[in-house]
């Protein structure tokens, strides 16, 4: 009996084990096994994952009234305005803001990752390691700026109300206050390469064009070169009245610069300023206008927005 009942038993948990028959499929099942394989490998792959977003790296100088990095009125310049609407414009890159000095940032131009300044001058140098787009702003031309208590130095060198730059820096009487390593346009570039060593302050710091104003202030220095609306910004910062400078434009200069956007000048930075001007010919003129106008004084701005117009309209034609 016990025998027969462990027999039974041990047949009985063997039958639990026993795995079903296997059922070959029929064809129809194999064609349709085999059309979904295929499909999921047909299945298009994201274009995120296919092709990974390449890096855009803007860099950003503390550059009155152009962008502002500090003080009442930060962000609020005439490229901290456009460079939202530039990335809003070119989703197929992943962008980075980059805060960076004078020249860290010429620097990074001239290296191998796709890097863009939005706020640069043109010249023939540069060109030769920069890619440049078309205009992007008109800016006042760079001027000098002297103490009124001071204006009689000028005397000798104006003439139709215009510094002639070049006999005042030969002459070797004053010193003019620079920023080093700026770009003043090639005109005035051009003067202060020619111009005797000790006719020139040039000034290599952070905050180069504020130090320069309280060294101004103080006698050590008369004379200041630069942008109107940024020494009037920068005066104001510190504590410098309006009415106690004097601006004076320099003779050969013309009246306006043009500022650009700059990358790096590789297969990549130049399809970058490709993309850029697409973007740059579809933005509303007016509003760029409008922001860098508002700070010139009541009686540049009326004659900066008919005038910048008139650049812009003109370049437009075909």
């Amino acid at each position: 009996m016990t025998r027969r009942r462990s027999h039974s038993c041990a047949k009985t948990e063997l039958s639990k084990l026993r795995r079903p028959p296997r059922r070959c499929p029929s064809r129809g099942g194999w064609l349709l096994c085999m059309l979904a394989i295929l499909l999921l490998f047909l299945e298009p792959i994201p274009s995120a994952l296919a092709q990974p977003q390449e890096n855009l790296i803007w860099l950003k100088r503390d550059l009155p009234p152009l962008t502002i990095f500090d003080g009442p009125k930060k962000g609020q310049g005439v490229i901290d305005q456009l460079l939202p609407l530039l990335i809003a414009g070119m989703p197929q890159y992943q962008h980075s803001v980059m805060r960076v000095n004078r020249a860290r940032g010429l620097q990074m131009l001239h290296e191998p990752s796709l890097v863009c300044d939005a706020a640069l001058n043109w010249s023939k140098e540069r060109e030769e390691w920069i890619a440049f787009s078309i205009p992007v702003f008109r800016a006042m031309s760079n001027g000098l700026a002297v103490r009124r208590v001071d204006q009689k130095v000028l005397a000798p060198f104006i003439k139709d109300g215009e510094v002639d730059l070049a006999a005042l820096l030969a002459s070797g009487r004053e010193r003019l206050g620079v920023i080093a390593e700026r770009n003043y346009g090639e005109y005035l570039d051009g003067l202060l390469k020619q111009a005797p060593v000790d006719a020139l302050t040039p000034h290599y710091g952070n905050d180069a064009l504020g130090s320069l104003l309280q060294m101004q202030r103080l006698g050590r220095l008369r004379l200041l070169l630069g942008y109107r609306p940024e020494i009037r910004y920068q005066a104001s910062l510190q504590g410098i009245a309006e009415d106690e400078l004097q601006f004076y434009p320099i003779h050969g200069t013309g009246k306006y610069l043009s500022g650009y956007i700059g990358c790096t000048d590789t297969p990549k930075g130049r399809q970058a300023i490709v993309e850029i001007n697409q973007v740059l010919r579809t933005l509303p003129r007016e509003r760029l206008d409008e922001a860098y106008a508002a700070w010139l004084d009541p009686e540049s701005r009326s004659d900066y927005l008919k005038d910048t117009k008139a650049f812009f309209d003109n370049l437009a034609q075909p």
